[in-house]
């Protein structure tokens, strides 16, 4: 029996070498054994700086590798799908950096050519649902601590202006939306436990990049709402408030939890702020061996690729909705 997912990578994407790759080789059921560019130099540059094994100087190399069982895949958005079906035609295991793709149809190729491998596991990449402090803040609503959740406010930005970023190319799904406003929209889903039932957007896109550099919405679930900020020309912030008719849930660093320190969340209620602090962890690190556990044991992943097309759906909702300026039904 293995003990271990042999794990490579698709891309020497910043993400990946800065973050999440040494956080994998941090974990009991990871272990990365190739990364691949479609510059040779880049792989090896790469692959010498973490000490990983295998360099290949192309994906299609690295999928063509025996060895391999999963693969990461931190491509630019465009190239999610396309890839994430290669590496599961080469009998690979995926997980597949957020979002999901461009749109929700791609979301819906992916999970339709999922379906012709049974034996594969495949998963978005939304790691903060992993961290121990919004496991909590769930259990939390769930077992009644702020009383009936009735609403959700989150905001999230940084400031980025560099023309060469990726982040601001409309042709390659660039814009706040889809690299920030996703989690706004992930983790009021994720607290609810529910779809929204319909949504209201307002979108501000930059005149030279065309991207969306602000954006802000309304969730109208069945049971309450959410509203979100989010932004990529905005000072730098984050934050999450849960409310509930007793009590309420604040989390200080909601997405980029620092994996080198503690983090915290109050909950508060009529008569106290009660701190909860969380010990040093890296939410990367759980993700993955979360994912290569479920390999493993051949169980559900945490999070179904369905999830991830819900999450879609929401996106392209926002976009509509500030469009026409009418609510749009889900």
């Amino acid at each position: 029996m293995k003990s271990k997912i042999r794990w490579g990578i698709l891309s020497t994407a910043k993400i990946g070498v800065v973050k999440v790759i040494p956080a994998m080789k941090q974990g009991k059921y990871c272990e990365i054994a190739a990364i691949a560019s479609r510059d040779l130099n880049e792989a090896k540059k790469a692959a010498n700086l973490l000490d990983i094994p295998k360099a290949y100087g192309s994906y299609d190399d690295l999928l063509s590798d025996s060895e391999i069982d999963a693969v990461y895949i931190p491509l630019p958005n465009h190239m999610h799908v396309d890839w994430a079906i290669k590496a599961m035609e080469a009998g690979k295991h995926v997980l597949l950096e957020k979002p999901v793709g461009l749109s929700s149809k791609e979301a819906l190729r992916l999970i339709e050519a999922s379906k012709g491998k049974p034996g594969l596991k495949i998963m978005e990449a939304f790691m903060y649902r992993h961290h121990p402090q919004w496991q909590k803040a769930k259990k939390l609503v769930e077992e009644g601590y702020i009383g009936k959740l009735k609403t959700i406010q989150t905001f999230f930005s940084y400031y980025n202006t560099d023309p060469n970023n990726i982040r601001h190319n409309p042709d390659f799904g660039g814009g706040g939306l889809m690299d920030i406003g996703c989690y706004c929209i992930s983790l009021s889903r994720f607290i609810f436990g529910e779809e929204p039932k319909r949504v209201y957007g307002l979108v501000e896109f930059d005149p030279k990049f065309k991207t969306d550099r602000m954006a802000s919405g309304i969730l109208d679930f069945s049971s309450g709402t959410s509203t979100f900020t989010c932004s990529t020309q905005i000072v730098p912030f984050q934050r999450v408030n849960i409310f509930g008719d007793t009590g309420g849930i604040e989390i200080e660093i909601p997405f980029n939890a620092p994996p080198d320190k503690p983090t915290k969340l109050w909950l508060h209620t009529s008569d106290k702020t009660e701190e909860i602090t969380f010990e040093v962890c890296d939410q990367y690190t759980i993700q993955g061996d979360l994912f290569s556990k479920a390999i493993l044991d051949n169980t559900e992943v945490p999070t179904p690729l369905e999830d991830a097309l819900n999450n879609m759906l929401v996106i392209e909702a926002v976009f509509k909705s500030s469009g026409s300026g009418l609510w749009v039904s889900i």
